[in-house]
């Protein structure tokens, strides 16, 4: 059995309702997980997906901010959401799929524009968000067959960025950032799905800024979002893809779509 999982941080689902029903009949993914949906879950637009054969959805969102959902076109066993930093803040949904798969969808916060977190709230919601997280996954068993998805908003490798040593100051490629989201990673004993695939010397970015109108030219990005696995799951990965294409699309999101095929 094949699976093609998909994540993308859509940034207002409802006003790229479109965009995603045009993802969904393209690259007929059989789960896409979204970040940043920002609308409570009586708005949210179930109608043009589940048209298109995803009716199985999965919604932790609130109005204007953050908000994750899971679409599928097969049912979740069972389903879930976790609140961090002692907030309600929807960041982290869960669902159990076929095969006894844990799947999770995480939005970690952005953490504002000052790598301080004595200055910066922001940064340090971040920063304690992240170790939370690490706390939680050190509890589970590494043998689960577990996947980890979403805009972790930390671009860990040298060449997930445009420049390094121009970016080490910049939120979302600080060290501290790095070492944080690895000793996730690592807690959780994940694998980068995305980066089995692709040499870690490879330049590889999933969001541009909408402050670059050329934006392809001049190709400032980075590798804000992810695909992670268990070992359990590691010999089942068959391929990768990041959808460059999609952030040129009208109207479309700061980040592009991101998909792992596995082959069960």
């Amino acid at each position: 059995m094949t699976l093609r999982l998909v994540t993308w941080n859509i940034n207002s689902v409802r006003l790229r309702a479109g965009n995603v029903c045009r993802l969904l009949s393209e690259a007929q993914p059989d789960i896409l997980c979204l970040q940043e949906t920002k609308t409570p879950d009586d708005l949210f637009p179930r109608e043009p997906f589940a048209a298109l054969g995803y009716e199985h959805i999965h919604i932790h969102g609130m109005k204007g901010y953050n908000g994750v959902a899971i679409l599928a076109k097969m049912p979740f066993p069972s389903v879930a959401t976790r609140a961090w930093c002692e907030r309600s803040d929807c960041r982290h949904a869960v669902v159990e799929l076929p095969g006894s798969i844990e799947l999770h969808n995480i939005y970690v916060p952005a953490g504002g524009d000052e790598p301080d977190p004595a200055v910066n709230p922001k940064f340090a919601h971040k920063l304690q968000f992240l170790d939370e997280l690490t706390a939680w996954f050190e509890t589970h068993d590494r043998r689960r067959k577990a996947i980890a998805v979403g805009d972790l908003n930390i671009a860990p490798l040298e060449t997930d960025v445009w420049s390094h040593k121009q970016l080490l100051s910049v939120v979302s490629h600080t060290p501290i950032e790095v070492e944080k989201l690895n000793a996730m990673r690592e807690a959780g004993g994940f694998v980068d799905a995305v980066r089995h695939f692709v040499p870690p010397d490879q330049k590889l970015y999933t969001w541009w800024s909408y402050r670059n109108r050329d934006w392809a030219a001049s190709d400032r990005g980075r590798r804000l979002d992810h695909i992670w696995v268990t070992p359990a799951l590691v010999g089942s990965l068959k391929s990768a893809r990041v959808f460059r294409e999609t952030r040129d699309w009208q109207q479309t999101s700061d980040h592009v779509p991101v998909m792992v095929e596995f082959d069960f």
